[in-house]
Protein backbone atom coordinates (compact mmCIF):
# COMPACT_ATOMS: atom_id res chain seq x y z
CA UNK A 1 0.00 0.00 0.00
CA UNK A 2 2.74 2.75 0.97
CA UNK A 3 3.86 2.40 -2.89
CA UNK A 4 0.33 2.79 -4.17
CA UNK A 5 0.33 6.02 -2.06
CA UNK A 6 3.30 7.26 -3.53
CA UNK A 7 2.36 6.72 -6.88
CA UNK A 8 -0.44 9.26 -6.83
CA UNK A 9 1.77 12.20 -6.17
CA UNK A 10 2.40 12.59 -10.11
CA UNK A 11 -0.47 15.66 -10.41
CA UNK A 12 -0.81 17.53 -7.25
CA UNK A 13 1.94 16.59 -5.51
CA UNK A 14 2.58 16.63 -1.58
CA UNK A 15 5.10 19.33 -0.09
CA UNK A 16 7.42 16.91 2.14
CA UNK A 17 9.01 19.36 5.13
CA UNK A 18 12.57 17.77 5.01
CA UNK A 19 14.43 15.40 3.17
CA UNK A 20 14.52 11.73 3.87
CA UNK A 21 17.75 10.39 3.60
CA UNK A 22 18.17 6.84 3.94
CA UNK A 23 20.16 4.96 6.76
CA UNK A 24 23.71 5.17 5.39
CA UNK A 25 23.40 8.21 3.77
CA UNK A 26 24.62 11.30 3.88
CA UNK A 27 21.10 13.51 3.86
CA UNK A 28 21.86 16.60 1.30
CA UNK A 29 21.74 20.50 3.00
CA UNK A 30 18.50 22.14 3.40
CA UNK A 31 16.61 23.89 1.08
CA UNK A 32 17.31 28.09 1.95
CA UNK A 33 13.95 29.79 1.72
CA UNK A 34 13.60 33.21 0.23
CA UNK A 35 11.02 35.38 -0.92
CA UNK A 36 11.21 38.55 -3.77
CA UNK A 37 8.00 41.12 -4.86
CA UNK A 38 7.38 42.26 -7.99
CA UNK A 39 5.83 45.81 -8.16
CA UNK A 40 2.61 46.09 -10.02
CA UNK A 41 2.83 42.22 -12.22
CA UNK A 42 1.06 42.83 -15.51
CA UNK A 43 -0.90 39.57 -16.81
CA UNK A 44 -1.59 38.76 -20.18
CA UNK A 45 -5.24 38.90 -19.20
CA UNK A 46 -5.13 42.65 -19.30
CA UNK A 47 -5.19 42.49 -15.28
CA UNK A 48 -2.95 43.99 -12.67
CA UNK A 49 -1.52 42.67 -9.31
CA UNK A 50 0.19 46.08 -7.34
CA UNK A 51 2.38 43.08 -5.43
CA UNK A 52 3.38 39.71 -6.88
CA UNK A 53 4.57 37.86 -4.36
CA UNK A 54 6.91 35.13 -5.25
CA UNK A 55 8.74 32.19 -2.96
CA UNK A 56 11.55 30.31 -4.22
CA UNK A 57 14.06 27.88 -2.36
CA UNK A 58 17.73 27.44 -3.16
CA UNK A 59 20.27 24.40 -2.42
CA UNK A 60 24.11 24.77 -3.21
CA UNK A 61 25.50 28.25 -4.32
CA UNK A 62 26.43 30.06 -6.83
CA UNK A 63 29.66 30.20 -9.13
CA UNK A 64 30.85 32.75 -10.82
CA UNK A 65 33.50 32.83 -13.93
CA UNK A 66 35.95 35.54 -14.81
CA UNK A 67 32.90 38.01 -15.69
CA UNK A 68 31.33 37.49 -13.09
CA UNK A 69 28.41 35.42 -14.64
CA UNK A 70 26.97 32.66 -12.68
CA UNK A 71 27.56 29.80 -14.57
CA UNK A 72 25.94 26.68 -12.34
CA UNK A 73 22.17 27.58 -11.90
CA UNK A 74 19.92 25.43 -12.14
CA UNK A 75 16.13 26.03 -12.61
CA UNK A 76 13.61 23.26 -11.80
CA UNK A 77 10.16 23.97 -12.09
CA UNK A 78 7.19 21.83 -10.09
CA UNK A 79 3.69 20.92 -11.23
CA UNK A 80 0.23 21.57 -11.07
CA UNK A 81 -0.23 22.26 -7.24
CA UNK A 82 2.83 21.23 -6.41
CA UNK A 83 5.40 23.79 -4.54
CA UNK A 84 9.39 24.25 -5.20
CA UNK A 85 9.30 22.48 -1.96
CA UNK A 86 8.33 18.87 -3.55
CA UNK A 87 11.49 18.39 -4.67
CA UNK A 88 12.92 17.97 -1.21
CA UNK A 89 10.96 14.51 -1.63
CA UNK A 90 13.79 11.21 -1.28
CA UNK A 91 12.92 10.40 -4.58
CA UNK A 92 13.89 13.56 -5.84
CA UNK A 93 16.19 14.77 -3.55
CA UNK A 94 18.05 11.72 -2.48
CA UNK A 95 18.83 10.90 -5.97
CA UNK A 96 20.50 14.01 -7.39
CA UNK A 97 20.87 16.14 -4.47
CA UNK A 98 23.28 13.44 -2.70
CA UNK A 99 27.05 14.13 -2.65
CA UNK A 100 28.26 12.67 -6.30
CA UNK A 101 24.39 12.98 -7.69
CA UNK A 102 23.87 14.15 -10.97
CA UNK A 103 23.02 17.48 -8.96
CA UNK A 104 25.21 17.83 -6.23
CA UNK A 105 25.04 21.00 -4.40
CA UNK A 106 28.18 21.23 -3.75
CA UNK A 107 28.64 21.79 -7.63
CA UNK A 108 24.92 23.60 -8.79
CA UNK A 109 22.86 26.33 -7.85
CA UNK A 110 19.49 24.79 -7.89
CA UNK A 111 16.46 27.16 -7.97
CA UNK A 112 12.99 25.94 -7.37
CA UNK A 113 10.40 28.41 -7.20
CA UNK A 114 6.72 28.69 -5.82
CA UNK A 115 4.83 29.09 -8.92
CA UNK A 116 2.19 32.02 -9.24
CA UNK A 117 -0.96 30.67 -7.54
CA UNK A 118 1.29 28.10 -5.74
CA UNK A 119 2.34 26.78 -2.57
CA UNK A 120 3.51 30.91 -0.40
CA UNK A 121 3.50 32.62 -3.70
CA UNK A 122 0.38 34.88 -4.85
CA UNK A 123 -2.65 33.29 -5.29
CA UNK A 124 -6.39 33.36 -5.30
CA UNK A 125 -6.75 31.95 -1.58
CA UNK A 126 -4.86 34.89 -0.72
CA UNK A 127 -8.14 37.06 -0.29
CA UNK A 128 -8.94 37.92 -3.83
CA UNK A 129 -10.44 34.60 -4.16
CA UNK A 130 -12.51 34.59 -8.19
CA UNK A 131 -10.97 38.29 -8.63
CA UNK A 132 -7.57 37.13 -8.21
CA UNK A 133 -6.04 37.80 -11.75
CA UNK A 134 -6.68 35.38 -13.76
CA UNK A 135 -2.82 34.11 -14.63
CA UNK A 136 -1.87 31.38 -17.49
CA UNK A 137 1.52 29.99 -18.43
CA UNK A 138 2.96 32.83 -20.25
CA UNK A 139 2.32 34.64 -17.11
CA UNK A 140 3.70 31.98 -14.55
CA UNK A 141 7.11 31.62 -17.10
CA UNK A 142 7.58 35.51 -16.92
CA UNK A 143 7.50 35.06 -12.92
CA UNK A 144 10.18 32.25 -13.08
CA UNK A 145 12.52 34.43 -15.53
CA UNK A 146 11.81 36.95 -12.73
CA UNK A 147 13.57 34.98 -10.02
CA UNK A 148 16.07 33.87 -12.38
CA UNK A 149 17.33 37.52 -13.85
CA UNK A 150 15.66 39.61 -11.06
CA UNK A 151 16.15 38.08 -7.80
CA UNK A 152 19.25 36.42 -8.95
CA UNK A 153 21.17 38.37 -11.67
CA UNK A 154 21.91 34.64 -13.73
CA UNK A 155 21.94 35.78 -17.30
CA UNK A 156 22.30 32.32 -18.32
CA UNK A 157 20.86 29.48 -16.90
CA UNK A 158 23.01 25.87 -16.87
CA UNK A 159 20.14 23.75 -16.96
CA UNK A 160 16.18 24.18 -16.71
CA UNK A 161 14.17 21.34 -16.09
CA UNK A 162 10.40 20.51 -14.75
CA UNK A 163 7.94 18.12 -14.14
CA UNK A 164 4.41 18.37 -15.57
CA UNK A 165 3.37 21.94 -15.23
CA UNK A 166 6.92 21.98 -15.08
CA UNK A 167 7.71 20.05 -18.07
CA UNK A 168 5.51 22.85 -20.15
CA UNK A 169 7.11 25.58 -18.56
CA UNK A 170 11.20 24.13 -19.45
CA UNK A 171 9.53 24.48 -23.16
CA UNK A 172 8.25 27.59 -22.95
CA UNK A 173 11.21 28.99 -21.12
CA UNK A 174 13.54 27.62 -23.57
CA UNK A 175 11.22 29.31 -26.34
CA UNK A 176 10.85 32.74 -24.69
CA UNK A 177 14.29 33.18 -23.46
CA UNK A 178 16.62 31.05 -26.22
CA UNK A 179 19.78 32.51 -25.17
CA UNK A 180 19.19 31.85 -21.22
CA UNK A 181 19.21 28.27 -21.15
CA UNK A 182 22.27 25.46 -22.05
CA UNK A 183 20.32 22.61 -21.82
CA UNK A 184 16.69 21.67 -20.90
CA UNK A 185 14.98 18.69 -19.56
CA UNK A 186 11.21 18.54 -19.94
CA UNK A 187 8.94 15.82 -17.73
CA UNK A 188 6.09 14.06 -18.43
CA UNK A 189 3.90 16.55 -20.94
CA UNK A 190 3.39 17.28 -24.84
CA UNK A 191 4.95 19.85 -26.93
CA UNK A 192 1.41 20.53 -28.29
CA UNK A 193 -1.97 22.42 -27.06
CA UNK A 194 -3.06 21.48 -24.32
CA UNK A 195 -6.08 19.47 -25.66
CA UNK A 196 -7.88 16.12 -26.26
CA UNK A 197 -8.18 14.15 -23.03
CA UNK A 198 -5.57 15.98 -21.17
CA UNK A 199 -7.61 19.10 -21.63
CA UNK A 200 -11.52 17.71 -20.78
CA UNK A 201 -10.52 16.08 -17.51
CA UNK A 202 -8.77 19.22 -16.41
CA UNK A 203 -12.65 21.12 -17.63
CA UNK A 204 -14.30 18.72 -15.57
CA UNK A 205 -12.80 19.17 -12.20
CA UNK A 206 -13.34 22.92 -12.74
CA UNK A 207 -16.73 22.42 -13.43
CA UNK A 208 -17.23 19.90 -10.88
CA UNK A 209 -16.01 22.48 -8.38
CA UNK A 210 -18.34 25.39 -9.95
CA UNK A 211 -21.32 23.29 -9.96
CA UNK A 212 -21.28 22.70 -6.20
CA UNK A 213 -24.06 25.11 -4.65
CA UNK A 214 -21.74 25.46 -1.55
CA UNK A 215 -18.70 27.14 -3.81
CA UNK A 216 -20.58 30.49 -4.25
CA UNK A 217 -18.97 31.80 -7.36
CA UNK A 218 -15.93 31.56 -5.64
CA UNK A 219 -16.98 33.06 -1.93
CA UNK A 220 -17.64 29.77 0.25
CA UNK A 221 -16.39 30.08 3.65
CA UNK A 222 -15.94 26.37 4.14
CA UNK A 223 -14.40 24.81 1.44
CA UNK A 224 -16.89 23.07 -1.31
CA UNK A 225 -16.45 19.44 -0.17
CA UNK A 226 -18.68 17.64 -2.72
CA UNK A 227 -17.13 19.56 -5.77
CA UNK A 228 -14.01 18.99 -4.61
CA UNK A 229 -14.53 15.44 -4.34
CA UNK A 230 -15.12 15.51 -7.98
CA UNK A 231 -12.29 17.27 -8.67
CA UNK A 232 -9.94 15.16 -6.39
CA UNK A 233 -11.24 11.41 -7.81
CA UNK A 234 -10.22 12.81 -11.07
CA UNK A 235 -7.15 13.74 -9.92
CA UNK A 236 -6.11 10.23 -8.62
CA UNK A 237 -7.26 8.53 -12.29
CA UNK A 238 -5.11 11.14 -13.55
CA UNK A 239 -1.55 10.25 -11.85
CA UNK A 240 -2.05 6.87 -11.41
CA UNK A 241 -0.44 3.98 -13.12
CA UNK A 242 -2.56 0.88 -14.02
CA UNK A 243 0.33 -2.00 -13.64
CA UNK A 244 1.76 -1.47 -10.16
CA UNK A 245 -1.90 -0.36 -8.99
CA UNK A 246 -3.20 -3.83 -10.09
CA UNK A 247 -0.26 -5.99 -8.46
CA UNK A 248 -0.37 -4.27 -4.75
CA UNK A 249 -4.06 -4.54 -4.63
CA UNK A 250 -5.48 -7.26 -6.23
CA UNK A 251 -9.02 -7.43 -4.31
CA UNK A 252 -11.72 -5.18 -4.68
CA UNK A 253 -11.21 -4.94 -0.49
CA UNK A 254 -8.15 -3.59 -0.51
CA UNK A 255 -8.74 -0.89 -3.26
CA UNK A 256 -12.11 0.40 -1.22
CA UNK A 257 -9.57 0.61 1.88
CA UNK A 258 -7.17 2.20 0.17
CA UNK A 259 -9.46 4.76 -1.23
CA UNK A 260 -11.19 5.39 2.09
CA UNK A 261 -8.40 6.42 3.14
CA UNK A 262 -6.44 8.11 0.61
CA UNK A 263 -9.76 10.88 -0.22
CA UNK A 264 -9.98 12.51 2.97
CA UNK A 265 -6.50 12.86 3.00
CA UNK A 266 -6.33 14.85 -0.18
CA UNK A 267 -9.53 16.98 0.41
CA UNK A 268 -7.37 18.47 3.58
CA UNK A 269 -5.07 20.22 1.64
CA UNK A 270 -6.95 21.24 -1.09
CA UNK A 271 -8.22 24.73 -1.61
CA UNK A 272 -10.91 25.31 -4.44
CA UNK A 273 -10.21 28.35 -5.75
CA UNK A 274 -6.60 27.78 -6.36
CA UNK A 275 -7.32 24.49 -8.08
CA UNK A 276 -9.53 26.44 -10.33
CA UNK A 277 -6.52 28.72 -11.27
CA UNK A 278 -4.25 26.19 -11.29
CA UNK A 279 -6.18 23.90 -13.65
CA UNK A 280 -7.29 26.85 -16.25
CA UNK A 281 -3.43 28.32 -16.46
CA UNK A 282 -2.77 25.71 -18.71
CA UNK A 283 -5.13 27.26 -21.53
CA UNK A 284 -2.69 29.33 -23.19
CA UNK A 285 -0.15 26.40 -23.81
CA UNK A 286 1.33 26.14 -27.10
CA UNK A 287 4.90 25.71 -27.79
CA UNK A 288 4.36 23.61 -30.99
CA UNK A 289 4.30 27.00 -32.67
CA UNK A 290 8.20 28.06 -31.70
CA UNK A 291 9.94 24.59 -30.95
CA UNK A 292 12.88 25.50 -33.59
CA UNK A 293 14.04 28.64 -31.62
CA UNK A 294 15.02 26.22 -29.24
CA UNK A 295 19.00 26.64 -28.73
CA UNK A 296 19.06 24.52 -25.34
CA UNK A 297 20.60 20.67 -26.26
CA UNK A 298 16.91 19.16 -25.15
CA UNK A 299 16.30 15.77 -23.44
CA UNK A 300 12.90 15.16 -23.28
CA UNK A 301 11.38 12.22 -21.01
CA UNK A 302 8.02 10.48 -21.08
CA UNK A 303 6.74 7.42 -19.14
CA UNK A 304 4.57 4.49 -20.98
CA UNK A 305 2.49 4.66 -18.28
CA UNK A 306 1.11 8.24 -17.90
CA UNK A 307 -2.49 8.52 -18.13
CA UNK A 308 -2.12 11.96 -19.27
CA UNK A 309 0.33 12.14 -21.74
CA UNK A 310 -0.24 8.96 -23.43
CA UNK A 311 2.26 7.16 -25.84
CA UNK A 312 0.08 5.87 -28.06
CA UNK A 313 -0.71 9.37 -29.20
CA UNK A 314 2.91 9.37 -31.03
CA UNK A 315 3.26 13.68 -30.43
CA UNK A 316 6.76 13.90 -29.09
CA UNK A 317 8.49 11.72 -32.05
CA UNK A 318 6.71 14.44 -34.00
CA UNK A 319 7.50 17.00 -32.80
CA UNK A 320 11.23 16.26 -30.97
CA UNK A 321 12.39 16.46 -34.94
CA UNK A 322 11.93 20.27 -34.87
CA UNK A 323 14.40 20.59 -31.90
CA UNK A 324 17.76 20.82 -32.77
CA UNK A 325 19.79 19.24 -30.51
CA UNK A 326 16.34 17.00 -28.82
CA UNK A 327 16.22 14.14 -27.74
CA UNK A 328 12.80 12.04 -26.78
CA UNK A 329 13.50 9.18 -24.33
CA UNK A 330 10.43 7.09 -23.71
CA UNK A 331 10.29 5.31 -20.13
CA UNK A 332 9.02 1.33 -20.35
CA UNK A 333 5.93 0.62 -18.37
CA UNK A 334 7.19 -1.63 -15.26
CA UNK A 335 5.49 -2.88 -12.24
CA UNK A 336 7.59 -0.10 -10.48
CA UNK A 337 7.10 2.64 -12.19
CA UNK A 338 5.02 5.02 -11.10
CA UNK A 339 2.28 6.96 -14.29
CA UNK A 340 2.18 10.17 -14.72
CA UNK A 341 4.50 10.64 -11.22
CA UNK A 342 7.29 8.79 -13.01
CA UNK A 343 8.77 12.34 -13.69
CA UNK A 344 9.91 12.50 -9.75
CA UNK A 345 11.13 9.58 -9.62
CA UNK A 346 14.79 10.36 -10.43
CA UNK A 347 16.25 6.59 -10.74
CA UNK A 348 14.56 6.39 -13.95
CA UNK A 349 16.33 9.08 -15.62
CA UNK A 350 19.10 10.48 -13.89
CA UNK A 351 21.73 8.78 -16.50
CA UNK A 352 19.54 10.89 -18.93
CA UNK A 353 20.07 13.89 -17.13
CA UNK A 354 23.91 12.82 -16.72
CA UNK A 355 24.01 12.65 -20.62
CA UNK A 356 22.51 15.85 -21.43
CA UNK A 357 24.67 18.00 -18.94
CA UNK A 358 27.47 15.87 -20.48
CA UNK A 359 26.67 16.85 -24.37
CA UNK A 360 25.87 20.49 -23.31
CA UNK A 361 29.16 21.37 -21.89
CA UNK A 362 29.69 19.02 -18.69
Amino acid sequence: MRKIAGLLAGLVAGCIAGFGATAGMAAPPPFEPHDYAIKDFHFRSGETLPELKLRYYTIGQPKKDAAGHVINAVLVLHGTGGSGKQFTAPQFADVLFKPGGVLDPAKYFVIMPDDIGHGASSKPSDGLHMRFPHYGYTDMVEAEHAIVRGALGVQQLRLVMGTSMGCMHSFMYAEMYPDEARAAMPLACQAVELAGRNRLWREMAVTSIEADPAWQGGEYKDEPQLGLRGAENLLIIAGASAWPMQIEMPKGEQVNAWYAQQLPQRLKGAEANDLIYQLQASRDYDPSKDLEKIKAALTWVNSCDDFINPPELGLAQVEIRRVKAGRFVLIPCRPDTHGHGTHTWAVFWQNDLADLLKRSGG
